[in-house]
């Protein structure tokens, strides 16, 4: 088993032998899984410090929705969501600002964010390269076809592991143009935005193909509507956690790094069960 560094704030963390969770935390009044729960100060504070103590590595705050047809927030009134938060967190974990607006990123480095999760990886703001670059943040670059308006209107691939993989490659080769450090860059194969449920069933058994450069893999498909078209339970959200689950262990052993996730405790859980089978000789 190869090392997996990923540099975060000028520290070199080896996933290879433990996979780390990232919580979710969603400071909207639309996100798809959990909509308005966490969008007051508090309420999202509390959530962010029982994940912490669940076992999340990283907490993934994000006032924006990117849900399927979510409308755009403007850049004041999504740093009025997060910056606070953020500030009130920085020092107690890893914090990750899931943002695609430079201006928003800056903000929230500024606020002790130490990562950058953008799910235009790159391309919804001509900014965000050269701020990564200057501030060497950790990034993850996420593949979407499409944006959250449009990316679920009939997606169509030839080959969709072969055009994600081709996607992070070019997207590396644009992040070491602008500077930024290989070390700090991560891929997420972006389950759900722009895809159906093959093609996100094929990447998920594909994901040794989508380890470009040794780059980390971050998987997300915590409470995604595909999960209850798979067991068919279709309706309520919470039907999908013990699937949920059953990927997070299933994806640690296909390859996944960080697991991105609302329901901590269950899925640090059986992340532990994946890395005690990985780690048997």
């Amino acid at each position: 088993m190869g090392a997996t560094p990923w540099k975060i704030a000028g520290e070199i963390f080896d996933l290879s032998a433990q996979g780390w969770i990232m919580g979710v935390l969603n400071v909207t009044p639309d996100s798809f899984s959990d909509g308005g729960r966490f969008f007051q100060a508090a309420q999202a504070l509390a959530e962010a410090r029982k994940m912490i103590a669940n076992g999340a590595n990283i907490i993934d705050v994000g006032g924006e929705s990117t849900r399927p047809g979510a409308e755009p927030v403007v850049v004041a009134e999504e740093k009025r969501r997060v910056i606070p938060i953020i500030e009130e967190l920085a020092g107690e974990t890893l914090l990750s600002i899931d943002t695609s607006k430079a201006e928003v990123a800056a903000a929230a480095l500024d606020a002790g964010a130490k990562i950058v999760n953008d799910v235009t990886a790159g391309r919804g703001d001509d900014a965000m390269w050269p701020l990564l670059a200057k501030r060497g943040a950790a990034f993850i670059i996420m593949h979407m076809k499409g944006t959250p308006p449009t990316m679920q209107r009939a997606p169509f691939y030839h080959d969709v592991v072969a055009e994600v993989a081709d996607f992070f490659r070019q997207q590396y080769a644009c992040a070491i143009k602008f500077g930024l450090d290989p070390m700090t860059l991560a891929f997420d194969p972006g389950i759900g935005f722009g895809k159906t449920l093959e093609h996100n069933l094929s990447l998920l058994k594909n994901l040794p193909r989508l380890r470009i450069n040794d780059r980390p893999i971050v998987v997300g498909v915590s409470r995604k509507s595909f999960l209850g078209k798979i067991t068919g339970h279709n309706g309520s959200i919470h039907n999908r956690l013990l699937p949920t689950v059953a990927f997070t262990s299933l994806l640690r052993m296909n390859g996944a790094d960080v697991l991105r996730v609302h329901d901590v405790e269950e899925n640090a859980d059986a992340l532990r069960v994946a890395d005690a089978l990985r780690s048997t000789p």
